[in-house]
């Protein structure tokens, strides 16, 4: 009996799972084909009018549900924006679409039929079918990581993001990388995996790769290398994708215990314009935009309670009022300003005047009622 309930709860949930995953037969003009694509629309898709980035994940058959569990669960716990997840099966179809010439490494043929299917047939149709931002990662594994570098050697790029793992690099792409990537002016995420385990030739080119982009001045593109203890070259996507998420989006993540120790506690200018600046990235980058979170206001205050500037409680408190006008937040740093600058009376009044606000972030009426008792007992008011 107990064996039967198990299954029961494991079909149940699968079917839970795949009931946020759309399966479509995509007729390509540029593959001569129909190619079986995967569609994961975030959870809150159709409870809101937000767009989401992209992330197209070649080697769909296999790595589409590694990256859409792990978007998924990083995105439930704000670490990154929710996305809209796009797998694209080549399960018998590898070899062909990522072909390249053997005198230029470039794709040619079925290997240039599928880079056109990605860049004009596939990204158009997600776009104009679904509410999507400006912001599009890619994920490949082995071949499929060295194929998503032509995106790369356009023009305009396709892609924001480039996620390779275990890249099989063709002949000359490290030479077209290093060459392309130091004029690129836009901001370009690069990630590369490679581990102990990994095939031994595959491991050599991505650590080869890895020197090269680590002697490239150019602030537009950040890099990250992982080199894993243990996973082989088939088990290193699940080690590598959440780590790709984390690198890619860690602007986007809460303030955490070592951005508020090593960056914020560190600071010679405001940390209220540090907060501002945070969030002006996020919509720059992703095109979204992020109400600042409860979090990230504890932390400021934090910070500014540590070094004592209680000079800016002023700007923190009124960006707390334009953020969540109904709440005490704003007022209750604005007290502490006035409190700590030596304006106890209006400090006071500033405490009375947030007890008809909602409570937020732990900061209760009757904590703010008991500030403003304290003042008017200290002073005679």
């Amino acid at each position: 009996m107990k064996h039967f309930l198990y299954l029961f709860v494991i079909l149940f949930s699968a079917q839970f799972i795949t009931a946020q995953v759309t399966y479509k037969n995509f007729n390509s003009e540029k593959l001569g084909e129909a190619r079986e694509i995967k569609i994961q629309l975030p959870r809150s898709y159709d409870s809101s009018d937000k767009s989401y980035p992209i992330i197209v994940v070649l080697d769909g058959d296999y790595m589409f549900e590694i990256v859409a569990g792990n978007v998924d669960y990083a995105a439930y716990w704000e670490d990154i924006p929710e996305a809209i997840v796009v797998g694209i099966n080549q399960f018998d179809n590898r070899e062909n679409d990522t072909m390249y010439s053997e005198q230029n490494s470039l794709p040619i043929e079925s290997g240039l039929a599928f880079f056109d299917f990605i860049g004009t047939e596939l990204i158009p149709y997600i776009e104009k079918t679904y509410r999507t931002e400006k912001f599009k990662v890619v994920v490949g594994h082995g071949i499929t990581a060295s194929f998503i570098n032509y995106y790369l050697l356009k023009e305009k790029p396709l892609f924001n993001a480039y996620v390779s793992i275990s890249p099989e690099l063709a002949p000359d792409l490290q030479a077209f990388l290093t060459e392309r990537l130091p004029n690129i002016t836009t901001k370009t995420f690069y990630y590369l995996a490679t581990s102990s385990n990994d095939i031994k030739s595959v491991k050599t080119q991505a650590e080869a790769l890895n020197t090269a982009l680590m002697g490239i001045d150019n602030k537009s593109v950040l890099t990250t290398f992982n080199n894993f203890e243990g996973p082989t070259h088939y088990s290193l996507p699940a080690h590598a994708i959440p780590k790709a998420l984390e690198s890619i989006f860690f602007i986007f993540k809460p303030i955490s215990k070592k951005e508020y120790k090593d960056t914020i506690l560190k600071l010679e200018t405001s940390p209220v314009d540090y907060l501002i600046e945070k969030y002006d990235a996020i919509e720059d980058l992703f095109g979204i935009s992020k109400p600042i979170l409860i979090n990230d206001f504890r932390a400021i205050a934090a910070a500014i309670k540590k070094s004592k500037k209680f000079e800016y409680f002023e700007p923190l408190g009124k960006l707390a009022r334009k953020q969540y006008p109904d709440t005490l937040l704003g007022n209750y740093y604005l007290g502490r300003f006035y409190e700590e600058t030596g304006d106890s009376k209006k400090a006071m009044k500033t405490y009375q005047s947030a007890y008809i606000l909602q409570e937020i972030g732990g900061i209760t009426k009757d904590h703010v009622l008991e500030l403003s008792e304290q003042i008017k007992a200290d002073f005679g008011y």
